[in-house]
This record gives C-alpha cells, structure tokens and sequence, in this order.
C-alpha cells in the first residue's frame, strides 16, 4: 500500500510508477484505490466508471482497466453532496456525514475487491485516500492503513517535502497512528524534492532514528501536467497560465468550481505546438484560437458561475473556436432541466449558442460509441445523467450502432462552435490532428499532423516515472517489503 501524509502527497505518480517499474520486471501487476474521491472518471472496456487515476495506472500497468481495481468513487458536486458509485454503477447522493453510515456494507466490498485482484496477479498496489492519520475518520476509513492492516499489506508512506513541512509531517503522521497501524508502515518516500538532496541527508537521519522508519530515497520534482492530474489540488498550477508567444495554437479550457474530466484535454497539451491553460476570469481569457468547455458535477451551478465571470461574454467576443464537452455541450443549449445534479429541482436557461435541450434523468449513460468526426474514425464514451436533444439541424458526429448511423452532437453553421456529448474524442490521433488544423486554418495559419501518437506519449510518461523510483529508490529494500506482501 502507498499512503500519504495529506492530499496530494503524490501517492497516485508514484504507484502509477511502482506499476510500471513492477511490469518491466515480467511481475503480473494491478492498481487498487479502495475508495476515491474525484470528478475524473474514465470507462472500464465494459462501461463501468472508475476513477481516471486508477485507469492511467492500468494503463502503466499493461492490463485492462476493471471496475475492481477502484470499487467505491465519490464524484463530489453542488450543496455539499456527492455522486456515489459501487463497483462502477451509480448507488445515489450522499453526504459526508450518511456517508459514514454506510462504511459498514462497503468494506466486505472492498476486501472481496482486493482479494480477487490479490488472486489474479503477482502483486497490487494498493493506493491510499488523503492522509493516513486522519484519526477522527479511522473507525470508517475504508482506503488507508486499517485495510492494510486487515489484509497483511506492508505500508509505503509517500510526504511531498515541497509544500514544507514534509518532517514534521512525517513524524506526526506516525506518531498519531495506533501501534497496530503504525507497525504496516514499513518504508517513507520523500517526494518532490527540488536541489541537492545532501542537505535533507541529516534531517532524513534524524527522522529515520525518531520513528525506526527507514527513508526508501527522495524522488525529484517532476513538475506537473495534465495527464498525471487526479484532483482539484493537482488543477491549481496550471490556472491562468499566460501563452507563450511561440506556440501555434493558443487553448483556454474553462476551470468552472465543479471541473470533471480535465483528462479529457491532456492530448492537446501532449502536442508540441499547443499551449494549453485553464482559466477562471474573463481577463484571463485572453483571445484565444481554441476554447474548451468540459464536464462538470454540477452543470446549472457552474453555467451560473460562467454567467457571473461573464465569461460567456467574453468567449463570444473572443471570435474563438469553441469546443464543448458534455456538461459544457449541455450549457451551450437552450435549456437545462435538472432534478438529479443540482441541491432541488431547476429549469434554467442555457447560452444559447446551439439548438439543443437537455433533461436529466436519474439513470446515467455509461457507454462507448463509435464513428466518425472532422473526416477521421473515432471512439468516445457517454458518462453522464443529461439527456441531450438537437432541435435543429444535423449532428457533426456520425455514430454507428445496433440502431444504425446517426448524428451525434451539434454545431452552428460556419463550424466555429461544437458540443458533443462523448468524452475521449482529443486521444484519437487522427480527430485531434483534424481539430487542430481547423482552429488553425481559422487563424490564417496552416498547421500539418504532428505525429504525435497518444499511447507513445502515456507509455513514455509511464516510463519516466519507472526510471525516476529505479533510480532514487532503494529498490532492493523495496523488493522485499513487497516481496513479504505478496506472501500474506
């Protein structure tokens, strides 16, 4: 198990990392959350929705994504409640203090999850929540050392040393534990270390004789991107970055308070010649070749946030390409009737801006499509409660299924603004290079296919990351504390 210190320590790099590391060495390998609490979500090959995170580190792991290996998600939205999936199917709302009460029925869940994967493969690494000492939360935590505890996994504790602090936090975290979890903790890995790590050297012994807890190494600053992104922590670096002056294609994705899916963006950021920054004001804006609006958790909240920023005003302005995702297709329409997202029931009235109505209904689309867009063949999933109806006009997407060819989606008359319900379009190759060549055209400026292949890019990233623990780790220690977890 890898566990943190806090939120955000870099648990989900580095099992993403331990995954790849373990897979080149020929080990049958899996990636575990018991419980995650995010609005990135992916589909599992059989339509069930698991956290993006654990999705990347099957990925880095060679395997198929399945709805075991992240059996609870809390996908958090408006009035303080959230969206709760089992097993990758929608369970209803709850909120943090019901949520507790329903531990007890989701934990054999959760050991049965873990065993059949246990069953399966060499090793599972098995991802933490938050930090592992959050005491007042022990009696219901599902995901941190109280699992480890019960199913034998030795423990990994992963402290980020540049927020400050990474010491003390450290110490305290061992120190609040109980004496039964305090024993699963069998290693420390300080992470995000920037400079010469000689001069932590003494503060790593010292910590090493105060807890009897030895450091595995200290892995480097990274920096960070979208394609290791996994919660609203991981979104703050990258808000209102100004566009460099050297990129051909200038993208403003729009970081409404509820953002889901910002994975869905990431292949634009992995092209060479593409500048890709989240915004939040009208100012920030800027005057953009391409706006992308995503998903939401809450789409009649964050419309009314983007009307309160006025940054419809200010897209429209811009004369900008728009390119809008399914929460943020929806808000483009005319009218969104809502009684499952929103705290109660709410008809409101969207931009506008294309000829479609959306409702939402209490069971949710989970499904892949396929087809064609732009002249290219693609693949996407619906993953979503929203209905979405076109009024007029044709889809810009062809879809083809047991029901035949049909239009999916809408766009106005010159092309310039286009929703689509599917999410995962920007990973096929071939419709990202067509997208970028039209925002470009659009601009007076030509732009040929870069070549860039998004399965090169994730296993180059996923690789990077298994050269950097193969490198600052001690790896031999490390292959015997798994080694004594694969035994139990």
């Amino acid at each position: 198990m890898v566990c943190g210190t806090t939120s955000g320590a870099g648990k989900s790099t580095v099992v993403a990392g331990l995954c790849r590391l373990l897979t080149r060495s020929g080990v049958r390998v899996a990636p575990f959350k018991a419980q995650n609490m995010s609005n990135h979500a992916w589909l599992t090959p059989d339509g069930a929705e698991i956290p993006h995170a654990q999705w990347a580190q099957a990925q880095a792991a060679g395997v198929p994504a399945d709805e075991r290996m992240a059996p609870i998600l809390l996908k958090p939205g408006a009035g303080g409640r959230s969206h709760l999936l089992v097993l990758g199917r929608p369970a209803g709302d709850t909120g943090a203090l019901d949520y507790g009460e329903r531990t007890s029925t989701l934990r054999p869940i959760v050991a049965r999850c873990l065993a059949e994967l246990r069953a399966r493969h060499d090793v599972v690494v098995a991802e933490g929540a938050g930090g592992a000492a959050e005491v007042n939360l022990l009696d219901r935590d599902l995901a941190n050392l109280p699992l480890a505890a019960a199913a034998g996994l030795p423990a990994l504790l992963v402290a980020d040393v540049d927020r400050g602090g990474m010491l003390a936090a450290v110490v305290g975290t061992l120190a609040l534990l109980p004496d039964r979890l305090r024993r699963c903790v069998r290693g420390v890995i300080v992470n995000r270390f920037r400079g010469d790590a000689r001069l932590l050297a003494p503060g790593l012994r010292d910590l090493e004789a105060r807890t009897g807890v030895p450091v595995l190494g200290v892995l480097p600053h990274l920096g960070g991107g979208l394609l290791d992104i996994e919660d609203s922590l991981d979104l703050e670096a990258l808000h209102a970055q100004p566009c460099s002056h050297d990129v051909e294609v200038d993208v403003a994705v729009v970081a409404y308070p509820h953002l889901a899916n910002p994975s869905d963006v990431a292949p634009l950021a992995a092209e060479p010649d593409v500048a890709v920054r989240l915004v939040r004001s009208a100012r920030g804006l800027g005057r953009p070749d391409l706006v992308v609006l995503p998903g939401s958790r809450a789409t009649v909240a964050d419309l009314g946030w983007l009307r309160s920023r006025r940054l419809d005003e200010a897209i429209a302005a811009s004369g900008a390409a728009v390119l809008a995702i399914c929460a943020g297709y929806q808000m483009l329409g005319t009218t969104v009737d809502d009684a499952v997202e929103s705290p109660q029931p709410v008809v409101t009235a969207g931009l506008g801006w294309l000829p479609v109505k959306t409702r939402f209904g209490h069971s949710k689309l989970q499904r892949w499509r396929e087809g064609h867009a732009l002249g290219e063949p693609i693949t996407g999933f619906d993953m979503r409660h929203g209905r979405i109806e076109r009024t007029a006009g044709e889809g810009w997407v062809t879809l083809d299924d047991e029901h035949g060819r049909h239009g999916e989606g809408a766009t106005v008359a010159d092309g310039r603004i286009r929703g689509t319900g599917l999410h995962g379009l920007l990973e096929q190759d071939g419709f990202r290079s067509a997208l970028l060549a039209d925002v470009a055209a659009r601009s007076g400026r030509g732009r040929p296919p870069s070549g860039v292949r998004m399965t090169a890019v994730r296993r180059a990233y996923h690789d990077r990351l298994a050269d950097t623990l193969a490198e600052h780790l001690d790896c031999d220690r490390l292959a015997g504390i798994i080694a004594a977890g694969a035994a139990t």
